[in-house]
C-alpha cells in the first residue's frame, strides 16, 4: 500500500472528529478544519502503529518526540508570522504548523499562491523560512541535475513542494521516527516519504512560508 494511502487511512482511525480532512485529501479547497487538542495527541499513536519509529540514512538529521511537546502557542512558542510570503492563507498555516501532526494543506494548493509565478523564471536558489520562527529550512532547487523546472515538476507531481536531502537545512530540520518533518523550534513541516531515489520530504508550503528573521512585516 502507498505510504499516501497509509496516511489517510491513518487519519481515519485516529480519534478526530468526523469532520477533519486527512493529510492527504483533496477534498478540502480553502481551509483545514479540526481539533487542534485531539490533533496533537493522537495523530502521533496512529501513524507510529502504521509506519513504527525508524530512523533515515543521513544526512537526515532524526529528531525526538519531545520537540513537538505542548508550548506556548500549540507544538511552537509563537504564532506564525502575520505577513507570510506568497500570499499564504495565516489562518490555515497557523492551524497546520502549530496545532497539528499530520493534517496538511490541501493537494495543490502551493499553486494556487503567488508562489509558481514568482519563482518558475528564477535561475538561482530560493531560501524557504519557518512561518513561525523565520529560520531557513531549504533551499532549492539544489543538488545535481536539480534546477528549477524539476523542482516544480516533482512538486507538481505529488502535490506539494518536494524537498531532496541536500535541500534541507539540517541545523534547523528534524525527522522523527514516523517520517513527520518539523522546525527545531516545534513547527510542524510535512512529511518524509522516501522513494525510490531516496528521501522525499513532502512540506506544507504555509509552513515554510515565513520571512527572516528580523524582516516580518508588521
Amino acid at each position: 500500500m502507498a505510504r499516501h494511502s497509509l496516511l489517510l487511512l491513518a487519519s481515519a482511525l485516529s480519534t478526530a472528529p468526523p469532520t477533519t480532512i486527512s493529510a492527504f485529501s483533496t477534498a478540502a479547497r480553502s481551509s483545514i478544519a479540526f481539533s487542534p487538542s485531539r490533533a496533537i495527541s493522537s495523530s502521533t499513536t496512529s501513524l507510529n502503529g502504521f509506519f513504527g519509529n525508524k530512523g533515515y540514512a543521513a544526512p537526515c538529521v532524526m529528531g525526538e518526540e519531545s520537540i513537538m511537546s505542548p508550548k506556548a502557542h500549540g507544538t511552537s512558542a509563537t504564532p506564525v508570522q502575520k505577513d507570510l510570503r506568497w500570499d499564504c492563507d495565516n489562518a490555515t498555516a497557523d492551524k497546520i504548523c502549530n496545532f497539528n501532526r499530520h493534517y496538511a494543506e490541501h493537494a495543490g494548493y502551493w499553486t494556487t499562491t503567488s508562489f509558481v509565478g514568482d519563482v518558475k523564471d528564477e535561475k538561482g536558489e530560493i531560501t524557504f523560512y519557518d512561518s513561525n520562527s523565520g529560520k531557513p529550512l531549504f533551499v532549492a532547487p539544489k543538488g545535481p541535475g536539480r534546477d528549477m523546472e524539476g523542482f516544480l515538476k516533482e512538486s507538481s507531481k505529488h502535490g506539494w513542494p518536494s524537498f531532496r536531502d541536500e535541500e534541507v537545512i539540517w541545523e534547523n530540520v528534524r525527522c522523527l521516527g514516523d517520517g513527520e518533518t518539523v522546525s527545531v523550534d516545534g513547527t510542524h513541516l510535512g512529511h518524509n516519504l522516501p522513494d525510490g531515489t531516496g528521501n522525499r520530504y513532502c512540506i506544507n508550503l504555509v509552513c515554510v512560508a515565513g520571512r527572516p528573521e528580523g524582516e516580518e512585516k508588521e
